[in-house]
């Protein structure tokens, strides 16, 4: 009975398949690792742990995983290797594969994992991946400039200022996360940026403005403490625009604490409006872009951004 009862539980447990960047967060994936099989082994969780080599090396694991029978893929890393997880998962979909996603923070930003609500200590992040909650979010993806196939998102797209920052950010070599995207926003403030003039054509609706950033967001925050969308919800089947407009760079410098406290609705410069499909066109100046701090544009003109609801499932907190 008992022998009958343990072949049925195995048969259950879901296979997890473990892909970790060594290189996140200046090298912590790569010291995290023996903690992570700790964390795993604990829980008795069925798994296969293997590091990226390359750029997009984490979304090829991650689409041959769902291929090989993995229930559930998970990115151990930033929002970088979370992306391209996410991105990989979005192809085997797309072949008529699926699987969940999980998530253990080791990187940087770390901004997808707060959007869905998911511990940023190693620990908790496994109770997470053990206890099996799942949430079906929506996902993005953007088509123009570097990706005119398109590339998935499933936090952020960053048009203007925020993107300038966080190509800034990966420059500093002695600092990471939050205290690293500060010191490139004020950097950026004073030496590179002048506002594009767009066209942002949405639902229903088109505006002409002189951005000093757009940001269209699935998930809440940006540069790993920038509340872009303090109420972002990546279950409504939109995207929140959060629309900065053009203004002195002691106006920036007085949005910066806005944007950290999620206040920055209170600021007239700044304006919001949700959409499921956005197109954006530079008619002045060029959309530097990033998507969840993945480089898209650096001189691109046009950008077409656009909302695939409940595509993916993502394994959350209780």
């Amino acid at each position: 009975m008992y022998s009958v009862a343990y072949s049925l539980f195995k048969r259950k447990m879901p296979k997890l398949k473990i892909i970790v960047n060594p290189n996140s967060g200046r090298g912590e994936g790569l010291r995290s690792i023996p903690q992570i099989e700790a964390c795993l082994q604990a829980h008795a969780l069925d798994y296969d742990l293997v590091q990226t080599e390359r750029p997009w090396h984490a979304a090829e694991l991650a689409q041959q995983a769902v291929l090989d029978g993995f229930d559930i893929v998970v990115a151990a890393g930033g929002d970088g290797t979370a992306n391209e997880v996410l991105n990989g998962l979005m192809q085997a979909k797309h072949a008529g594969s699926q699987a969940a996603m999980g998530v253990l923070p080791v990187g940087q930003g770390n901004d997808f994992a707060f959007g869905m609500g998911i511990p940023q200590d190693l620990e908790s992040a496994c109770q997470v991946l053990a206890d099996q909650q799942r949430r079906t979010i929506d996902v993005g993806r953007v088509s123009g400039a570097l990706y005119p196939q398109g590339r998935y998102f499933g936090n952020g797209i960053g048009v203007g200022f925020d993107a300038v920052v966080g190509f800034e950010a990966l420059k500093l070599t002695r600092l990471h996360g939050f205290p690293a995207y500060l010191v490139a926003a004020l950097k950026t403030i004073f030496l590179y940026f002048q506002a594009p003039k767009v066209r942002l054509d949405l639902d229903g609706e088109s505006l002409t403005v002189s951005a000093l950033m757009v940001s269209v967001m699935n998930g809440r925050r940006m540069g790993g403490g920038f509340m872009m969308a303090p109420d972002g919800d990546p279950e409504d089947g939109l995207f929140t625009l959060c629309i900065a407009q053009e203004v002195s760079k002691l106006g920036i410098l007085k949005l910066i604490p806005r944007f950290l406290a999620g206040t920055q609705a209170e600021d007239p410069a700044v304006l919001f409006r949700d959409s499921a499909r956005v197109q954006v066109t530079a008619l002045e100046g060029v959309l530097p872009t990033h998507a969840d701090g993945e480089t898209v544009s650096t001189e691109g003109r046009e950008l077409l951004i656009e909302l695939l609801p409940a595509s993916l499932e993502v394994l959350t907190p209780r």
